[in-house]
């Protein structure tokens, strides 16, 4: 993969965090890739690091105001030279911003009219970042096609150890890197990709289900399609949108899921089955709601079908088959019995006990486990993790 960054502009915005310090290191590192850096400071910002310090380490004025030159209308000179922005570290405020679309800044102003990919490093104190309206706001940039990086768990500037640290800038020079270097090195491949949960109806208002967001599957169909794949994903149902450019099948039931993968395989060189299918379905689905009578109630359930087996048994030569593993314990051990119950090339384990691997969080932590071993990944975002299962996937590939 072609890495070098020669030729290439990135707009950084440096907002007021703690953690704009690791933005003047991110600009060294950007600098020293080849990339033409061109940074945004707000007034905030300026009261953590100087300008100064990003005027030498970039090579270039730093840009505070919304009409830097007299002549020149800043926020729409900086979006049109960006071939990507960055937003390092990224507060709850300019999140806020980004998604109400309020432009009452140089750098908010210059996202509204910025057409280059965007990529956004969450930085803040743990409590809002689980606040609801900055999680809403993070839905509407996503879905919007933002990128983002972190935030990760550490030692935060309050004082505790939590979630809300911003990601490292070696990690996200590698997602820069991702988005303006990366080659087209699955072009030509079809592949299926499963994800969410199903839903077993018990009676028209009620449902069995599991706890999968999605978020795991959708992030590989992402990928896979950033890469050049022709996608196809089967999804349960969720909450968050589907990759542009993917065929959606939206399926319900994990008797459904196990009809449409198995037609659907077939036509795949990889099939990377992420979704959660329930293991159980009620024996008989009531026409009508089930009232409580009072008494205790005996809810007899039979087992679905196993449709990680059956594209085993169906896979065709040079077909890659991909399965995942959510374990509570004895990890690997589970793993290899999938891998050689399943005929699968490799499994993706996770514990979902272990802090930012379990579910509906941005960051997983995985095993890869194959015949061949096991590769522990460590605590990543779900979009590198979804990378890493399509290098190992291309690795396969041209390995035969």
């Amino acid at each position: 993969m072609g890495r070098s960054l020669e030729g290439r502009t990135v707009v950084l915005g440096v907002t007021g965090g703690v953690a704009a310090y690791k933005a003047a290191d991110l600009t060294s590192k950007l600098v020293k890739e080849g990339a033409q850096v061109r940074v945004v400071m707000t007034g905030h910002a300026c009261q953590f690091v100087s300008p100064a310090t990003f005027e030498s380490l970039s090579g270039g004025p730093v840009y505070t105001q919304l009409f830097h030159q007299a002549y020149e209308i800043g926020h729409i000179s900086l979006a049109k030279s960006a071939h990507l922005l960055a937003v390092a570290p990224a507060t709850a405020n300019i999140l806020a911003k980004m998604a109400a679309g309020i432009a009452d800044d140089l750098l908010s102003t210059t996202y509204l009219a910025a057409a280059a990919p965007v990529l956004v490093a969450p930085a803040m104190n743990a409590a809002m970042w689980r606040h609801p309206a900055t999680q809403r706001n993070l839905d509407i940039l996503r879905q919007r096609g933002v990128e983002v990086a972190g935030p990760a768990r550490g030692h935060l500037a309050c004082g505790d150890e939590d979630v809300g640290r911003m990601e490292e800038p070696q990690a996200i020079l590698e997602r820069i890197k991702q988005l303006l270097c990366r080659e087209k090195d699955l072009a030509g491949r079809r592949v299926l990709v499963t994800a969410g949960p199903t839903r077993e109806m018990i009676d028209p208002v009620r449902f069995l289900s599991n706890r999968s967001t999605g978020r795991m599957g959708y992030a590989i169909a992402q990928a896979a399609l950033d890469r050049g794949a022709q996608v196809t994903l089967v999804s349960g149902p969720v909450s968050i949108p589907a990759p542009q450019g993917a065929r959606l099948v939206s399926i319900t039931s994990t008797q459904q899921l196990y009809g449409q993968v198995t037609a659907l395989a077939q036509d795949c060189d990889a099939v990377v089955q992420a979704a959660a299918p329930a293991d159980f379905t009620p024996e008989r689905y009531s026409q009508d709601k089930i009232k409580k009578t009072g008494e205790d109630m005996a809810l007899r359930l039979t087992p679905t079908p196993d449709i990680a087996r059956a594209l085993g048994q169906q896979k065709r030569p040079g077909q890659v088959l991909v399965a995942f593993a959510a374990e509570t314990g004895d990890l690997t051990a589970n793993a290899h019995k999938k891998l050689l119950s399943k005929n699968a090339d490799f499994v993706v384990a996770n514990d979902v006990t272990q802090p930012g691997a379990g579910f509906a969080v941005d960051t997983n932590q995985v095993t890869l486990v194959s015949r061949e071993g096991e590769t522990r990944l460590p605590l990543m975002s779900k979009e590198q993790v979804a990378h890493a299962i399509w290098d190992r996937v291309l690795a396969l590939w041209e390995g035969r």
